[in-house]
């Protein structure tokens, strides 16, 4: 589901909480609502608070270390095909074709990687990309080296490239969203409550429900910031693509 979608469900379900609390407030007896009711209404609503905070907190801190591992795993894999690109240039003339089909498939995974297309996305890993991969690993093993120094390059190529597969199949594998909708229907569930003991006890008034309405919207954004920051590869928060595009330039001189 969109985290758009989600975000705006959010913010109906807690800006609902304000309604229901506000309606509540309307119809029950005075003699439900003494300083006694209240008082025990806001102990109850402050527990809650506190668990749904540190559930928001966890969320958007996860969120976060999710996105930043994405960063550094994908920067580390573009340090690593330039580094393979300048051992096969220094192995000799032979390596050409292999240093331009990786060039073609390091573009084109680029072109993927970042597409707002799902089935673009989906081709990322698909058979054809899997089989070019294999492709350029059996081209290293068939290299004819003649010297010890040509020798030392073939290995230090072959173990780079693994190294390479290894983070492109780790970002595959990590790279769903990774926070169950389970979690936060319960976190909107929590969040709708104390927004209903709010509108209970709350003046029956513009300021108030404007406030009210204020903080339903932050708790939205802080929702959709959790969900755009775990998906990094699309949506309004991405990683950035310049140094794939930047390390694509040196790629086959």
């Amino acid at each position: 589901m969109s985290p758009f979608i989600i975000t705006l469900f959010m913010l109906a379900f807690v800006f609902g909480g304000i309604l229901l609390g506000l309606w509540l407030q309307k119809i029950l007896p005075e003699q439900l609502l003494t300083t006694e009711t209240k008082d025990i209404v806001g102990r109850s609503t402050a527990v809650i608070a506190t668990i749904s905070a540190i559930v928001l907190g966890l969320l958007v801190s996860s969120a976060k270390d999710n996105f930043t591992r994405f960063d550094d795993e994908l920067t580390q894999n573009t340090a690593r095909v330039i580094m393979l690109d300048r051992i096969l240039s220094e192995y000799g003339p032979q390596t050409d074709n292999i240093r331009a089909l990786i060039k073609s498939s390091y573009a084109r995974r680029i072109e993927l990687l970042f597409s707002n297309d799902a089935t673009a996305k989906n081709a990322i890993d698909n058979l054809h990309a899997i089989a070019q991969e294999e492709n350029i690993n059996s081209k290293l093993f068939a290299l004819t080296s003649v010297s010890s120094v040509q020798q030392g390059l073939q290995a230090r190529a072959i173990e780079m490239n693994s190294e390479i597969n290894m983070t492109r199949t780790l970002i595959h594998l990590q790279r769903e969203d990774s926070i169950p909708i389970e979690l936060i229907i319960v976190l909107g569930t929590w969040l709708s409550l104390i927004f209903t003991t709010f509108g209970l006890f709350a003046p029956r008034n513009a300021i108030t429900i404007a406030a009210l309405l204020a903080c339903a919207i932050s708790i939205a954004g802080a929702t959709l910031l959790i969900l755009e920051m775990n998906a990094p590869f699309a949506g309004l928060i991405t990683i950035s693509s310049t140094p794939m595009h930047e390390a694509l330039l040196y790629l086959g001189r």
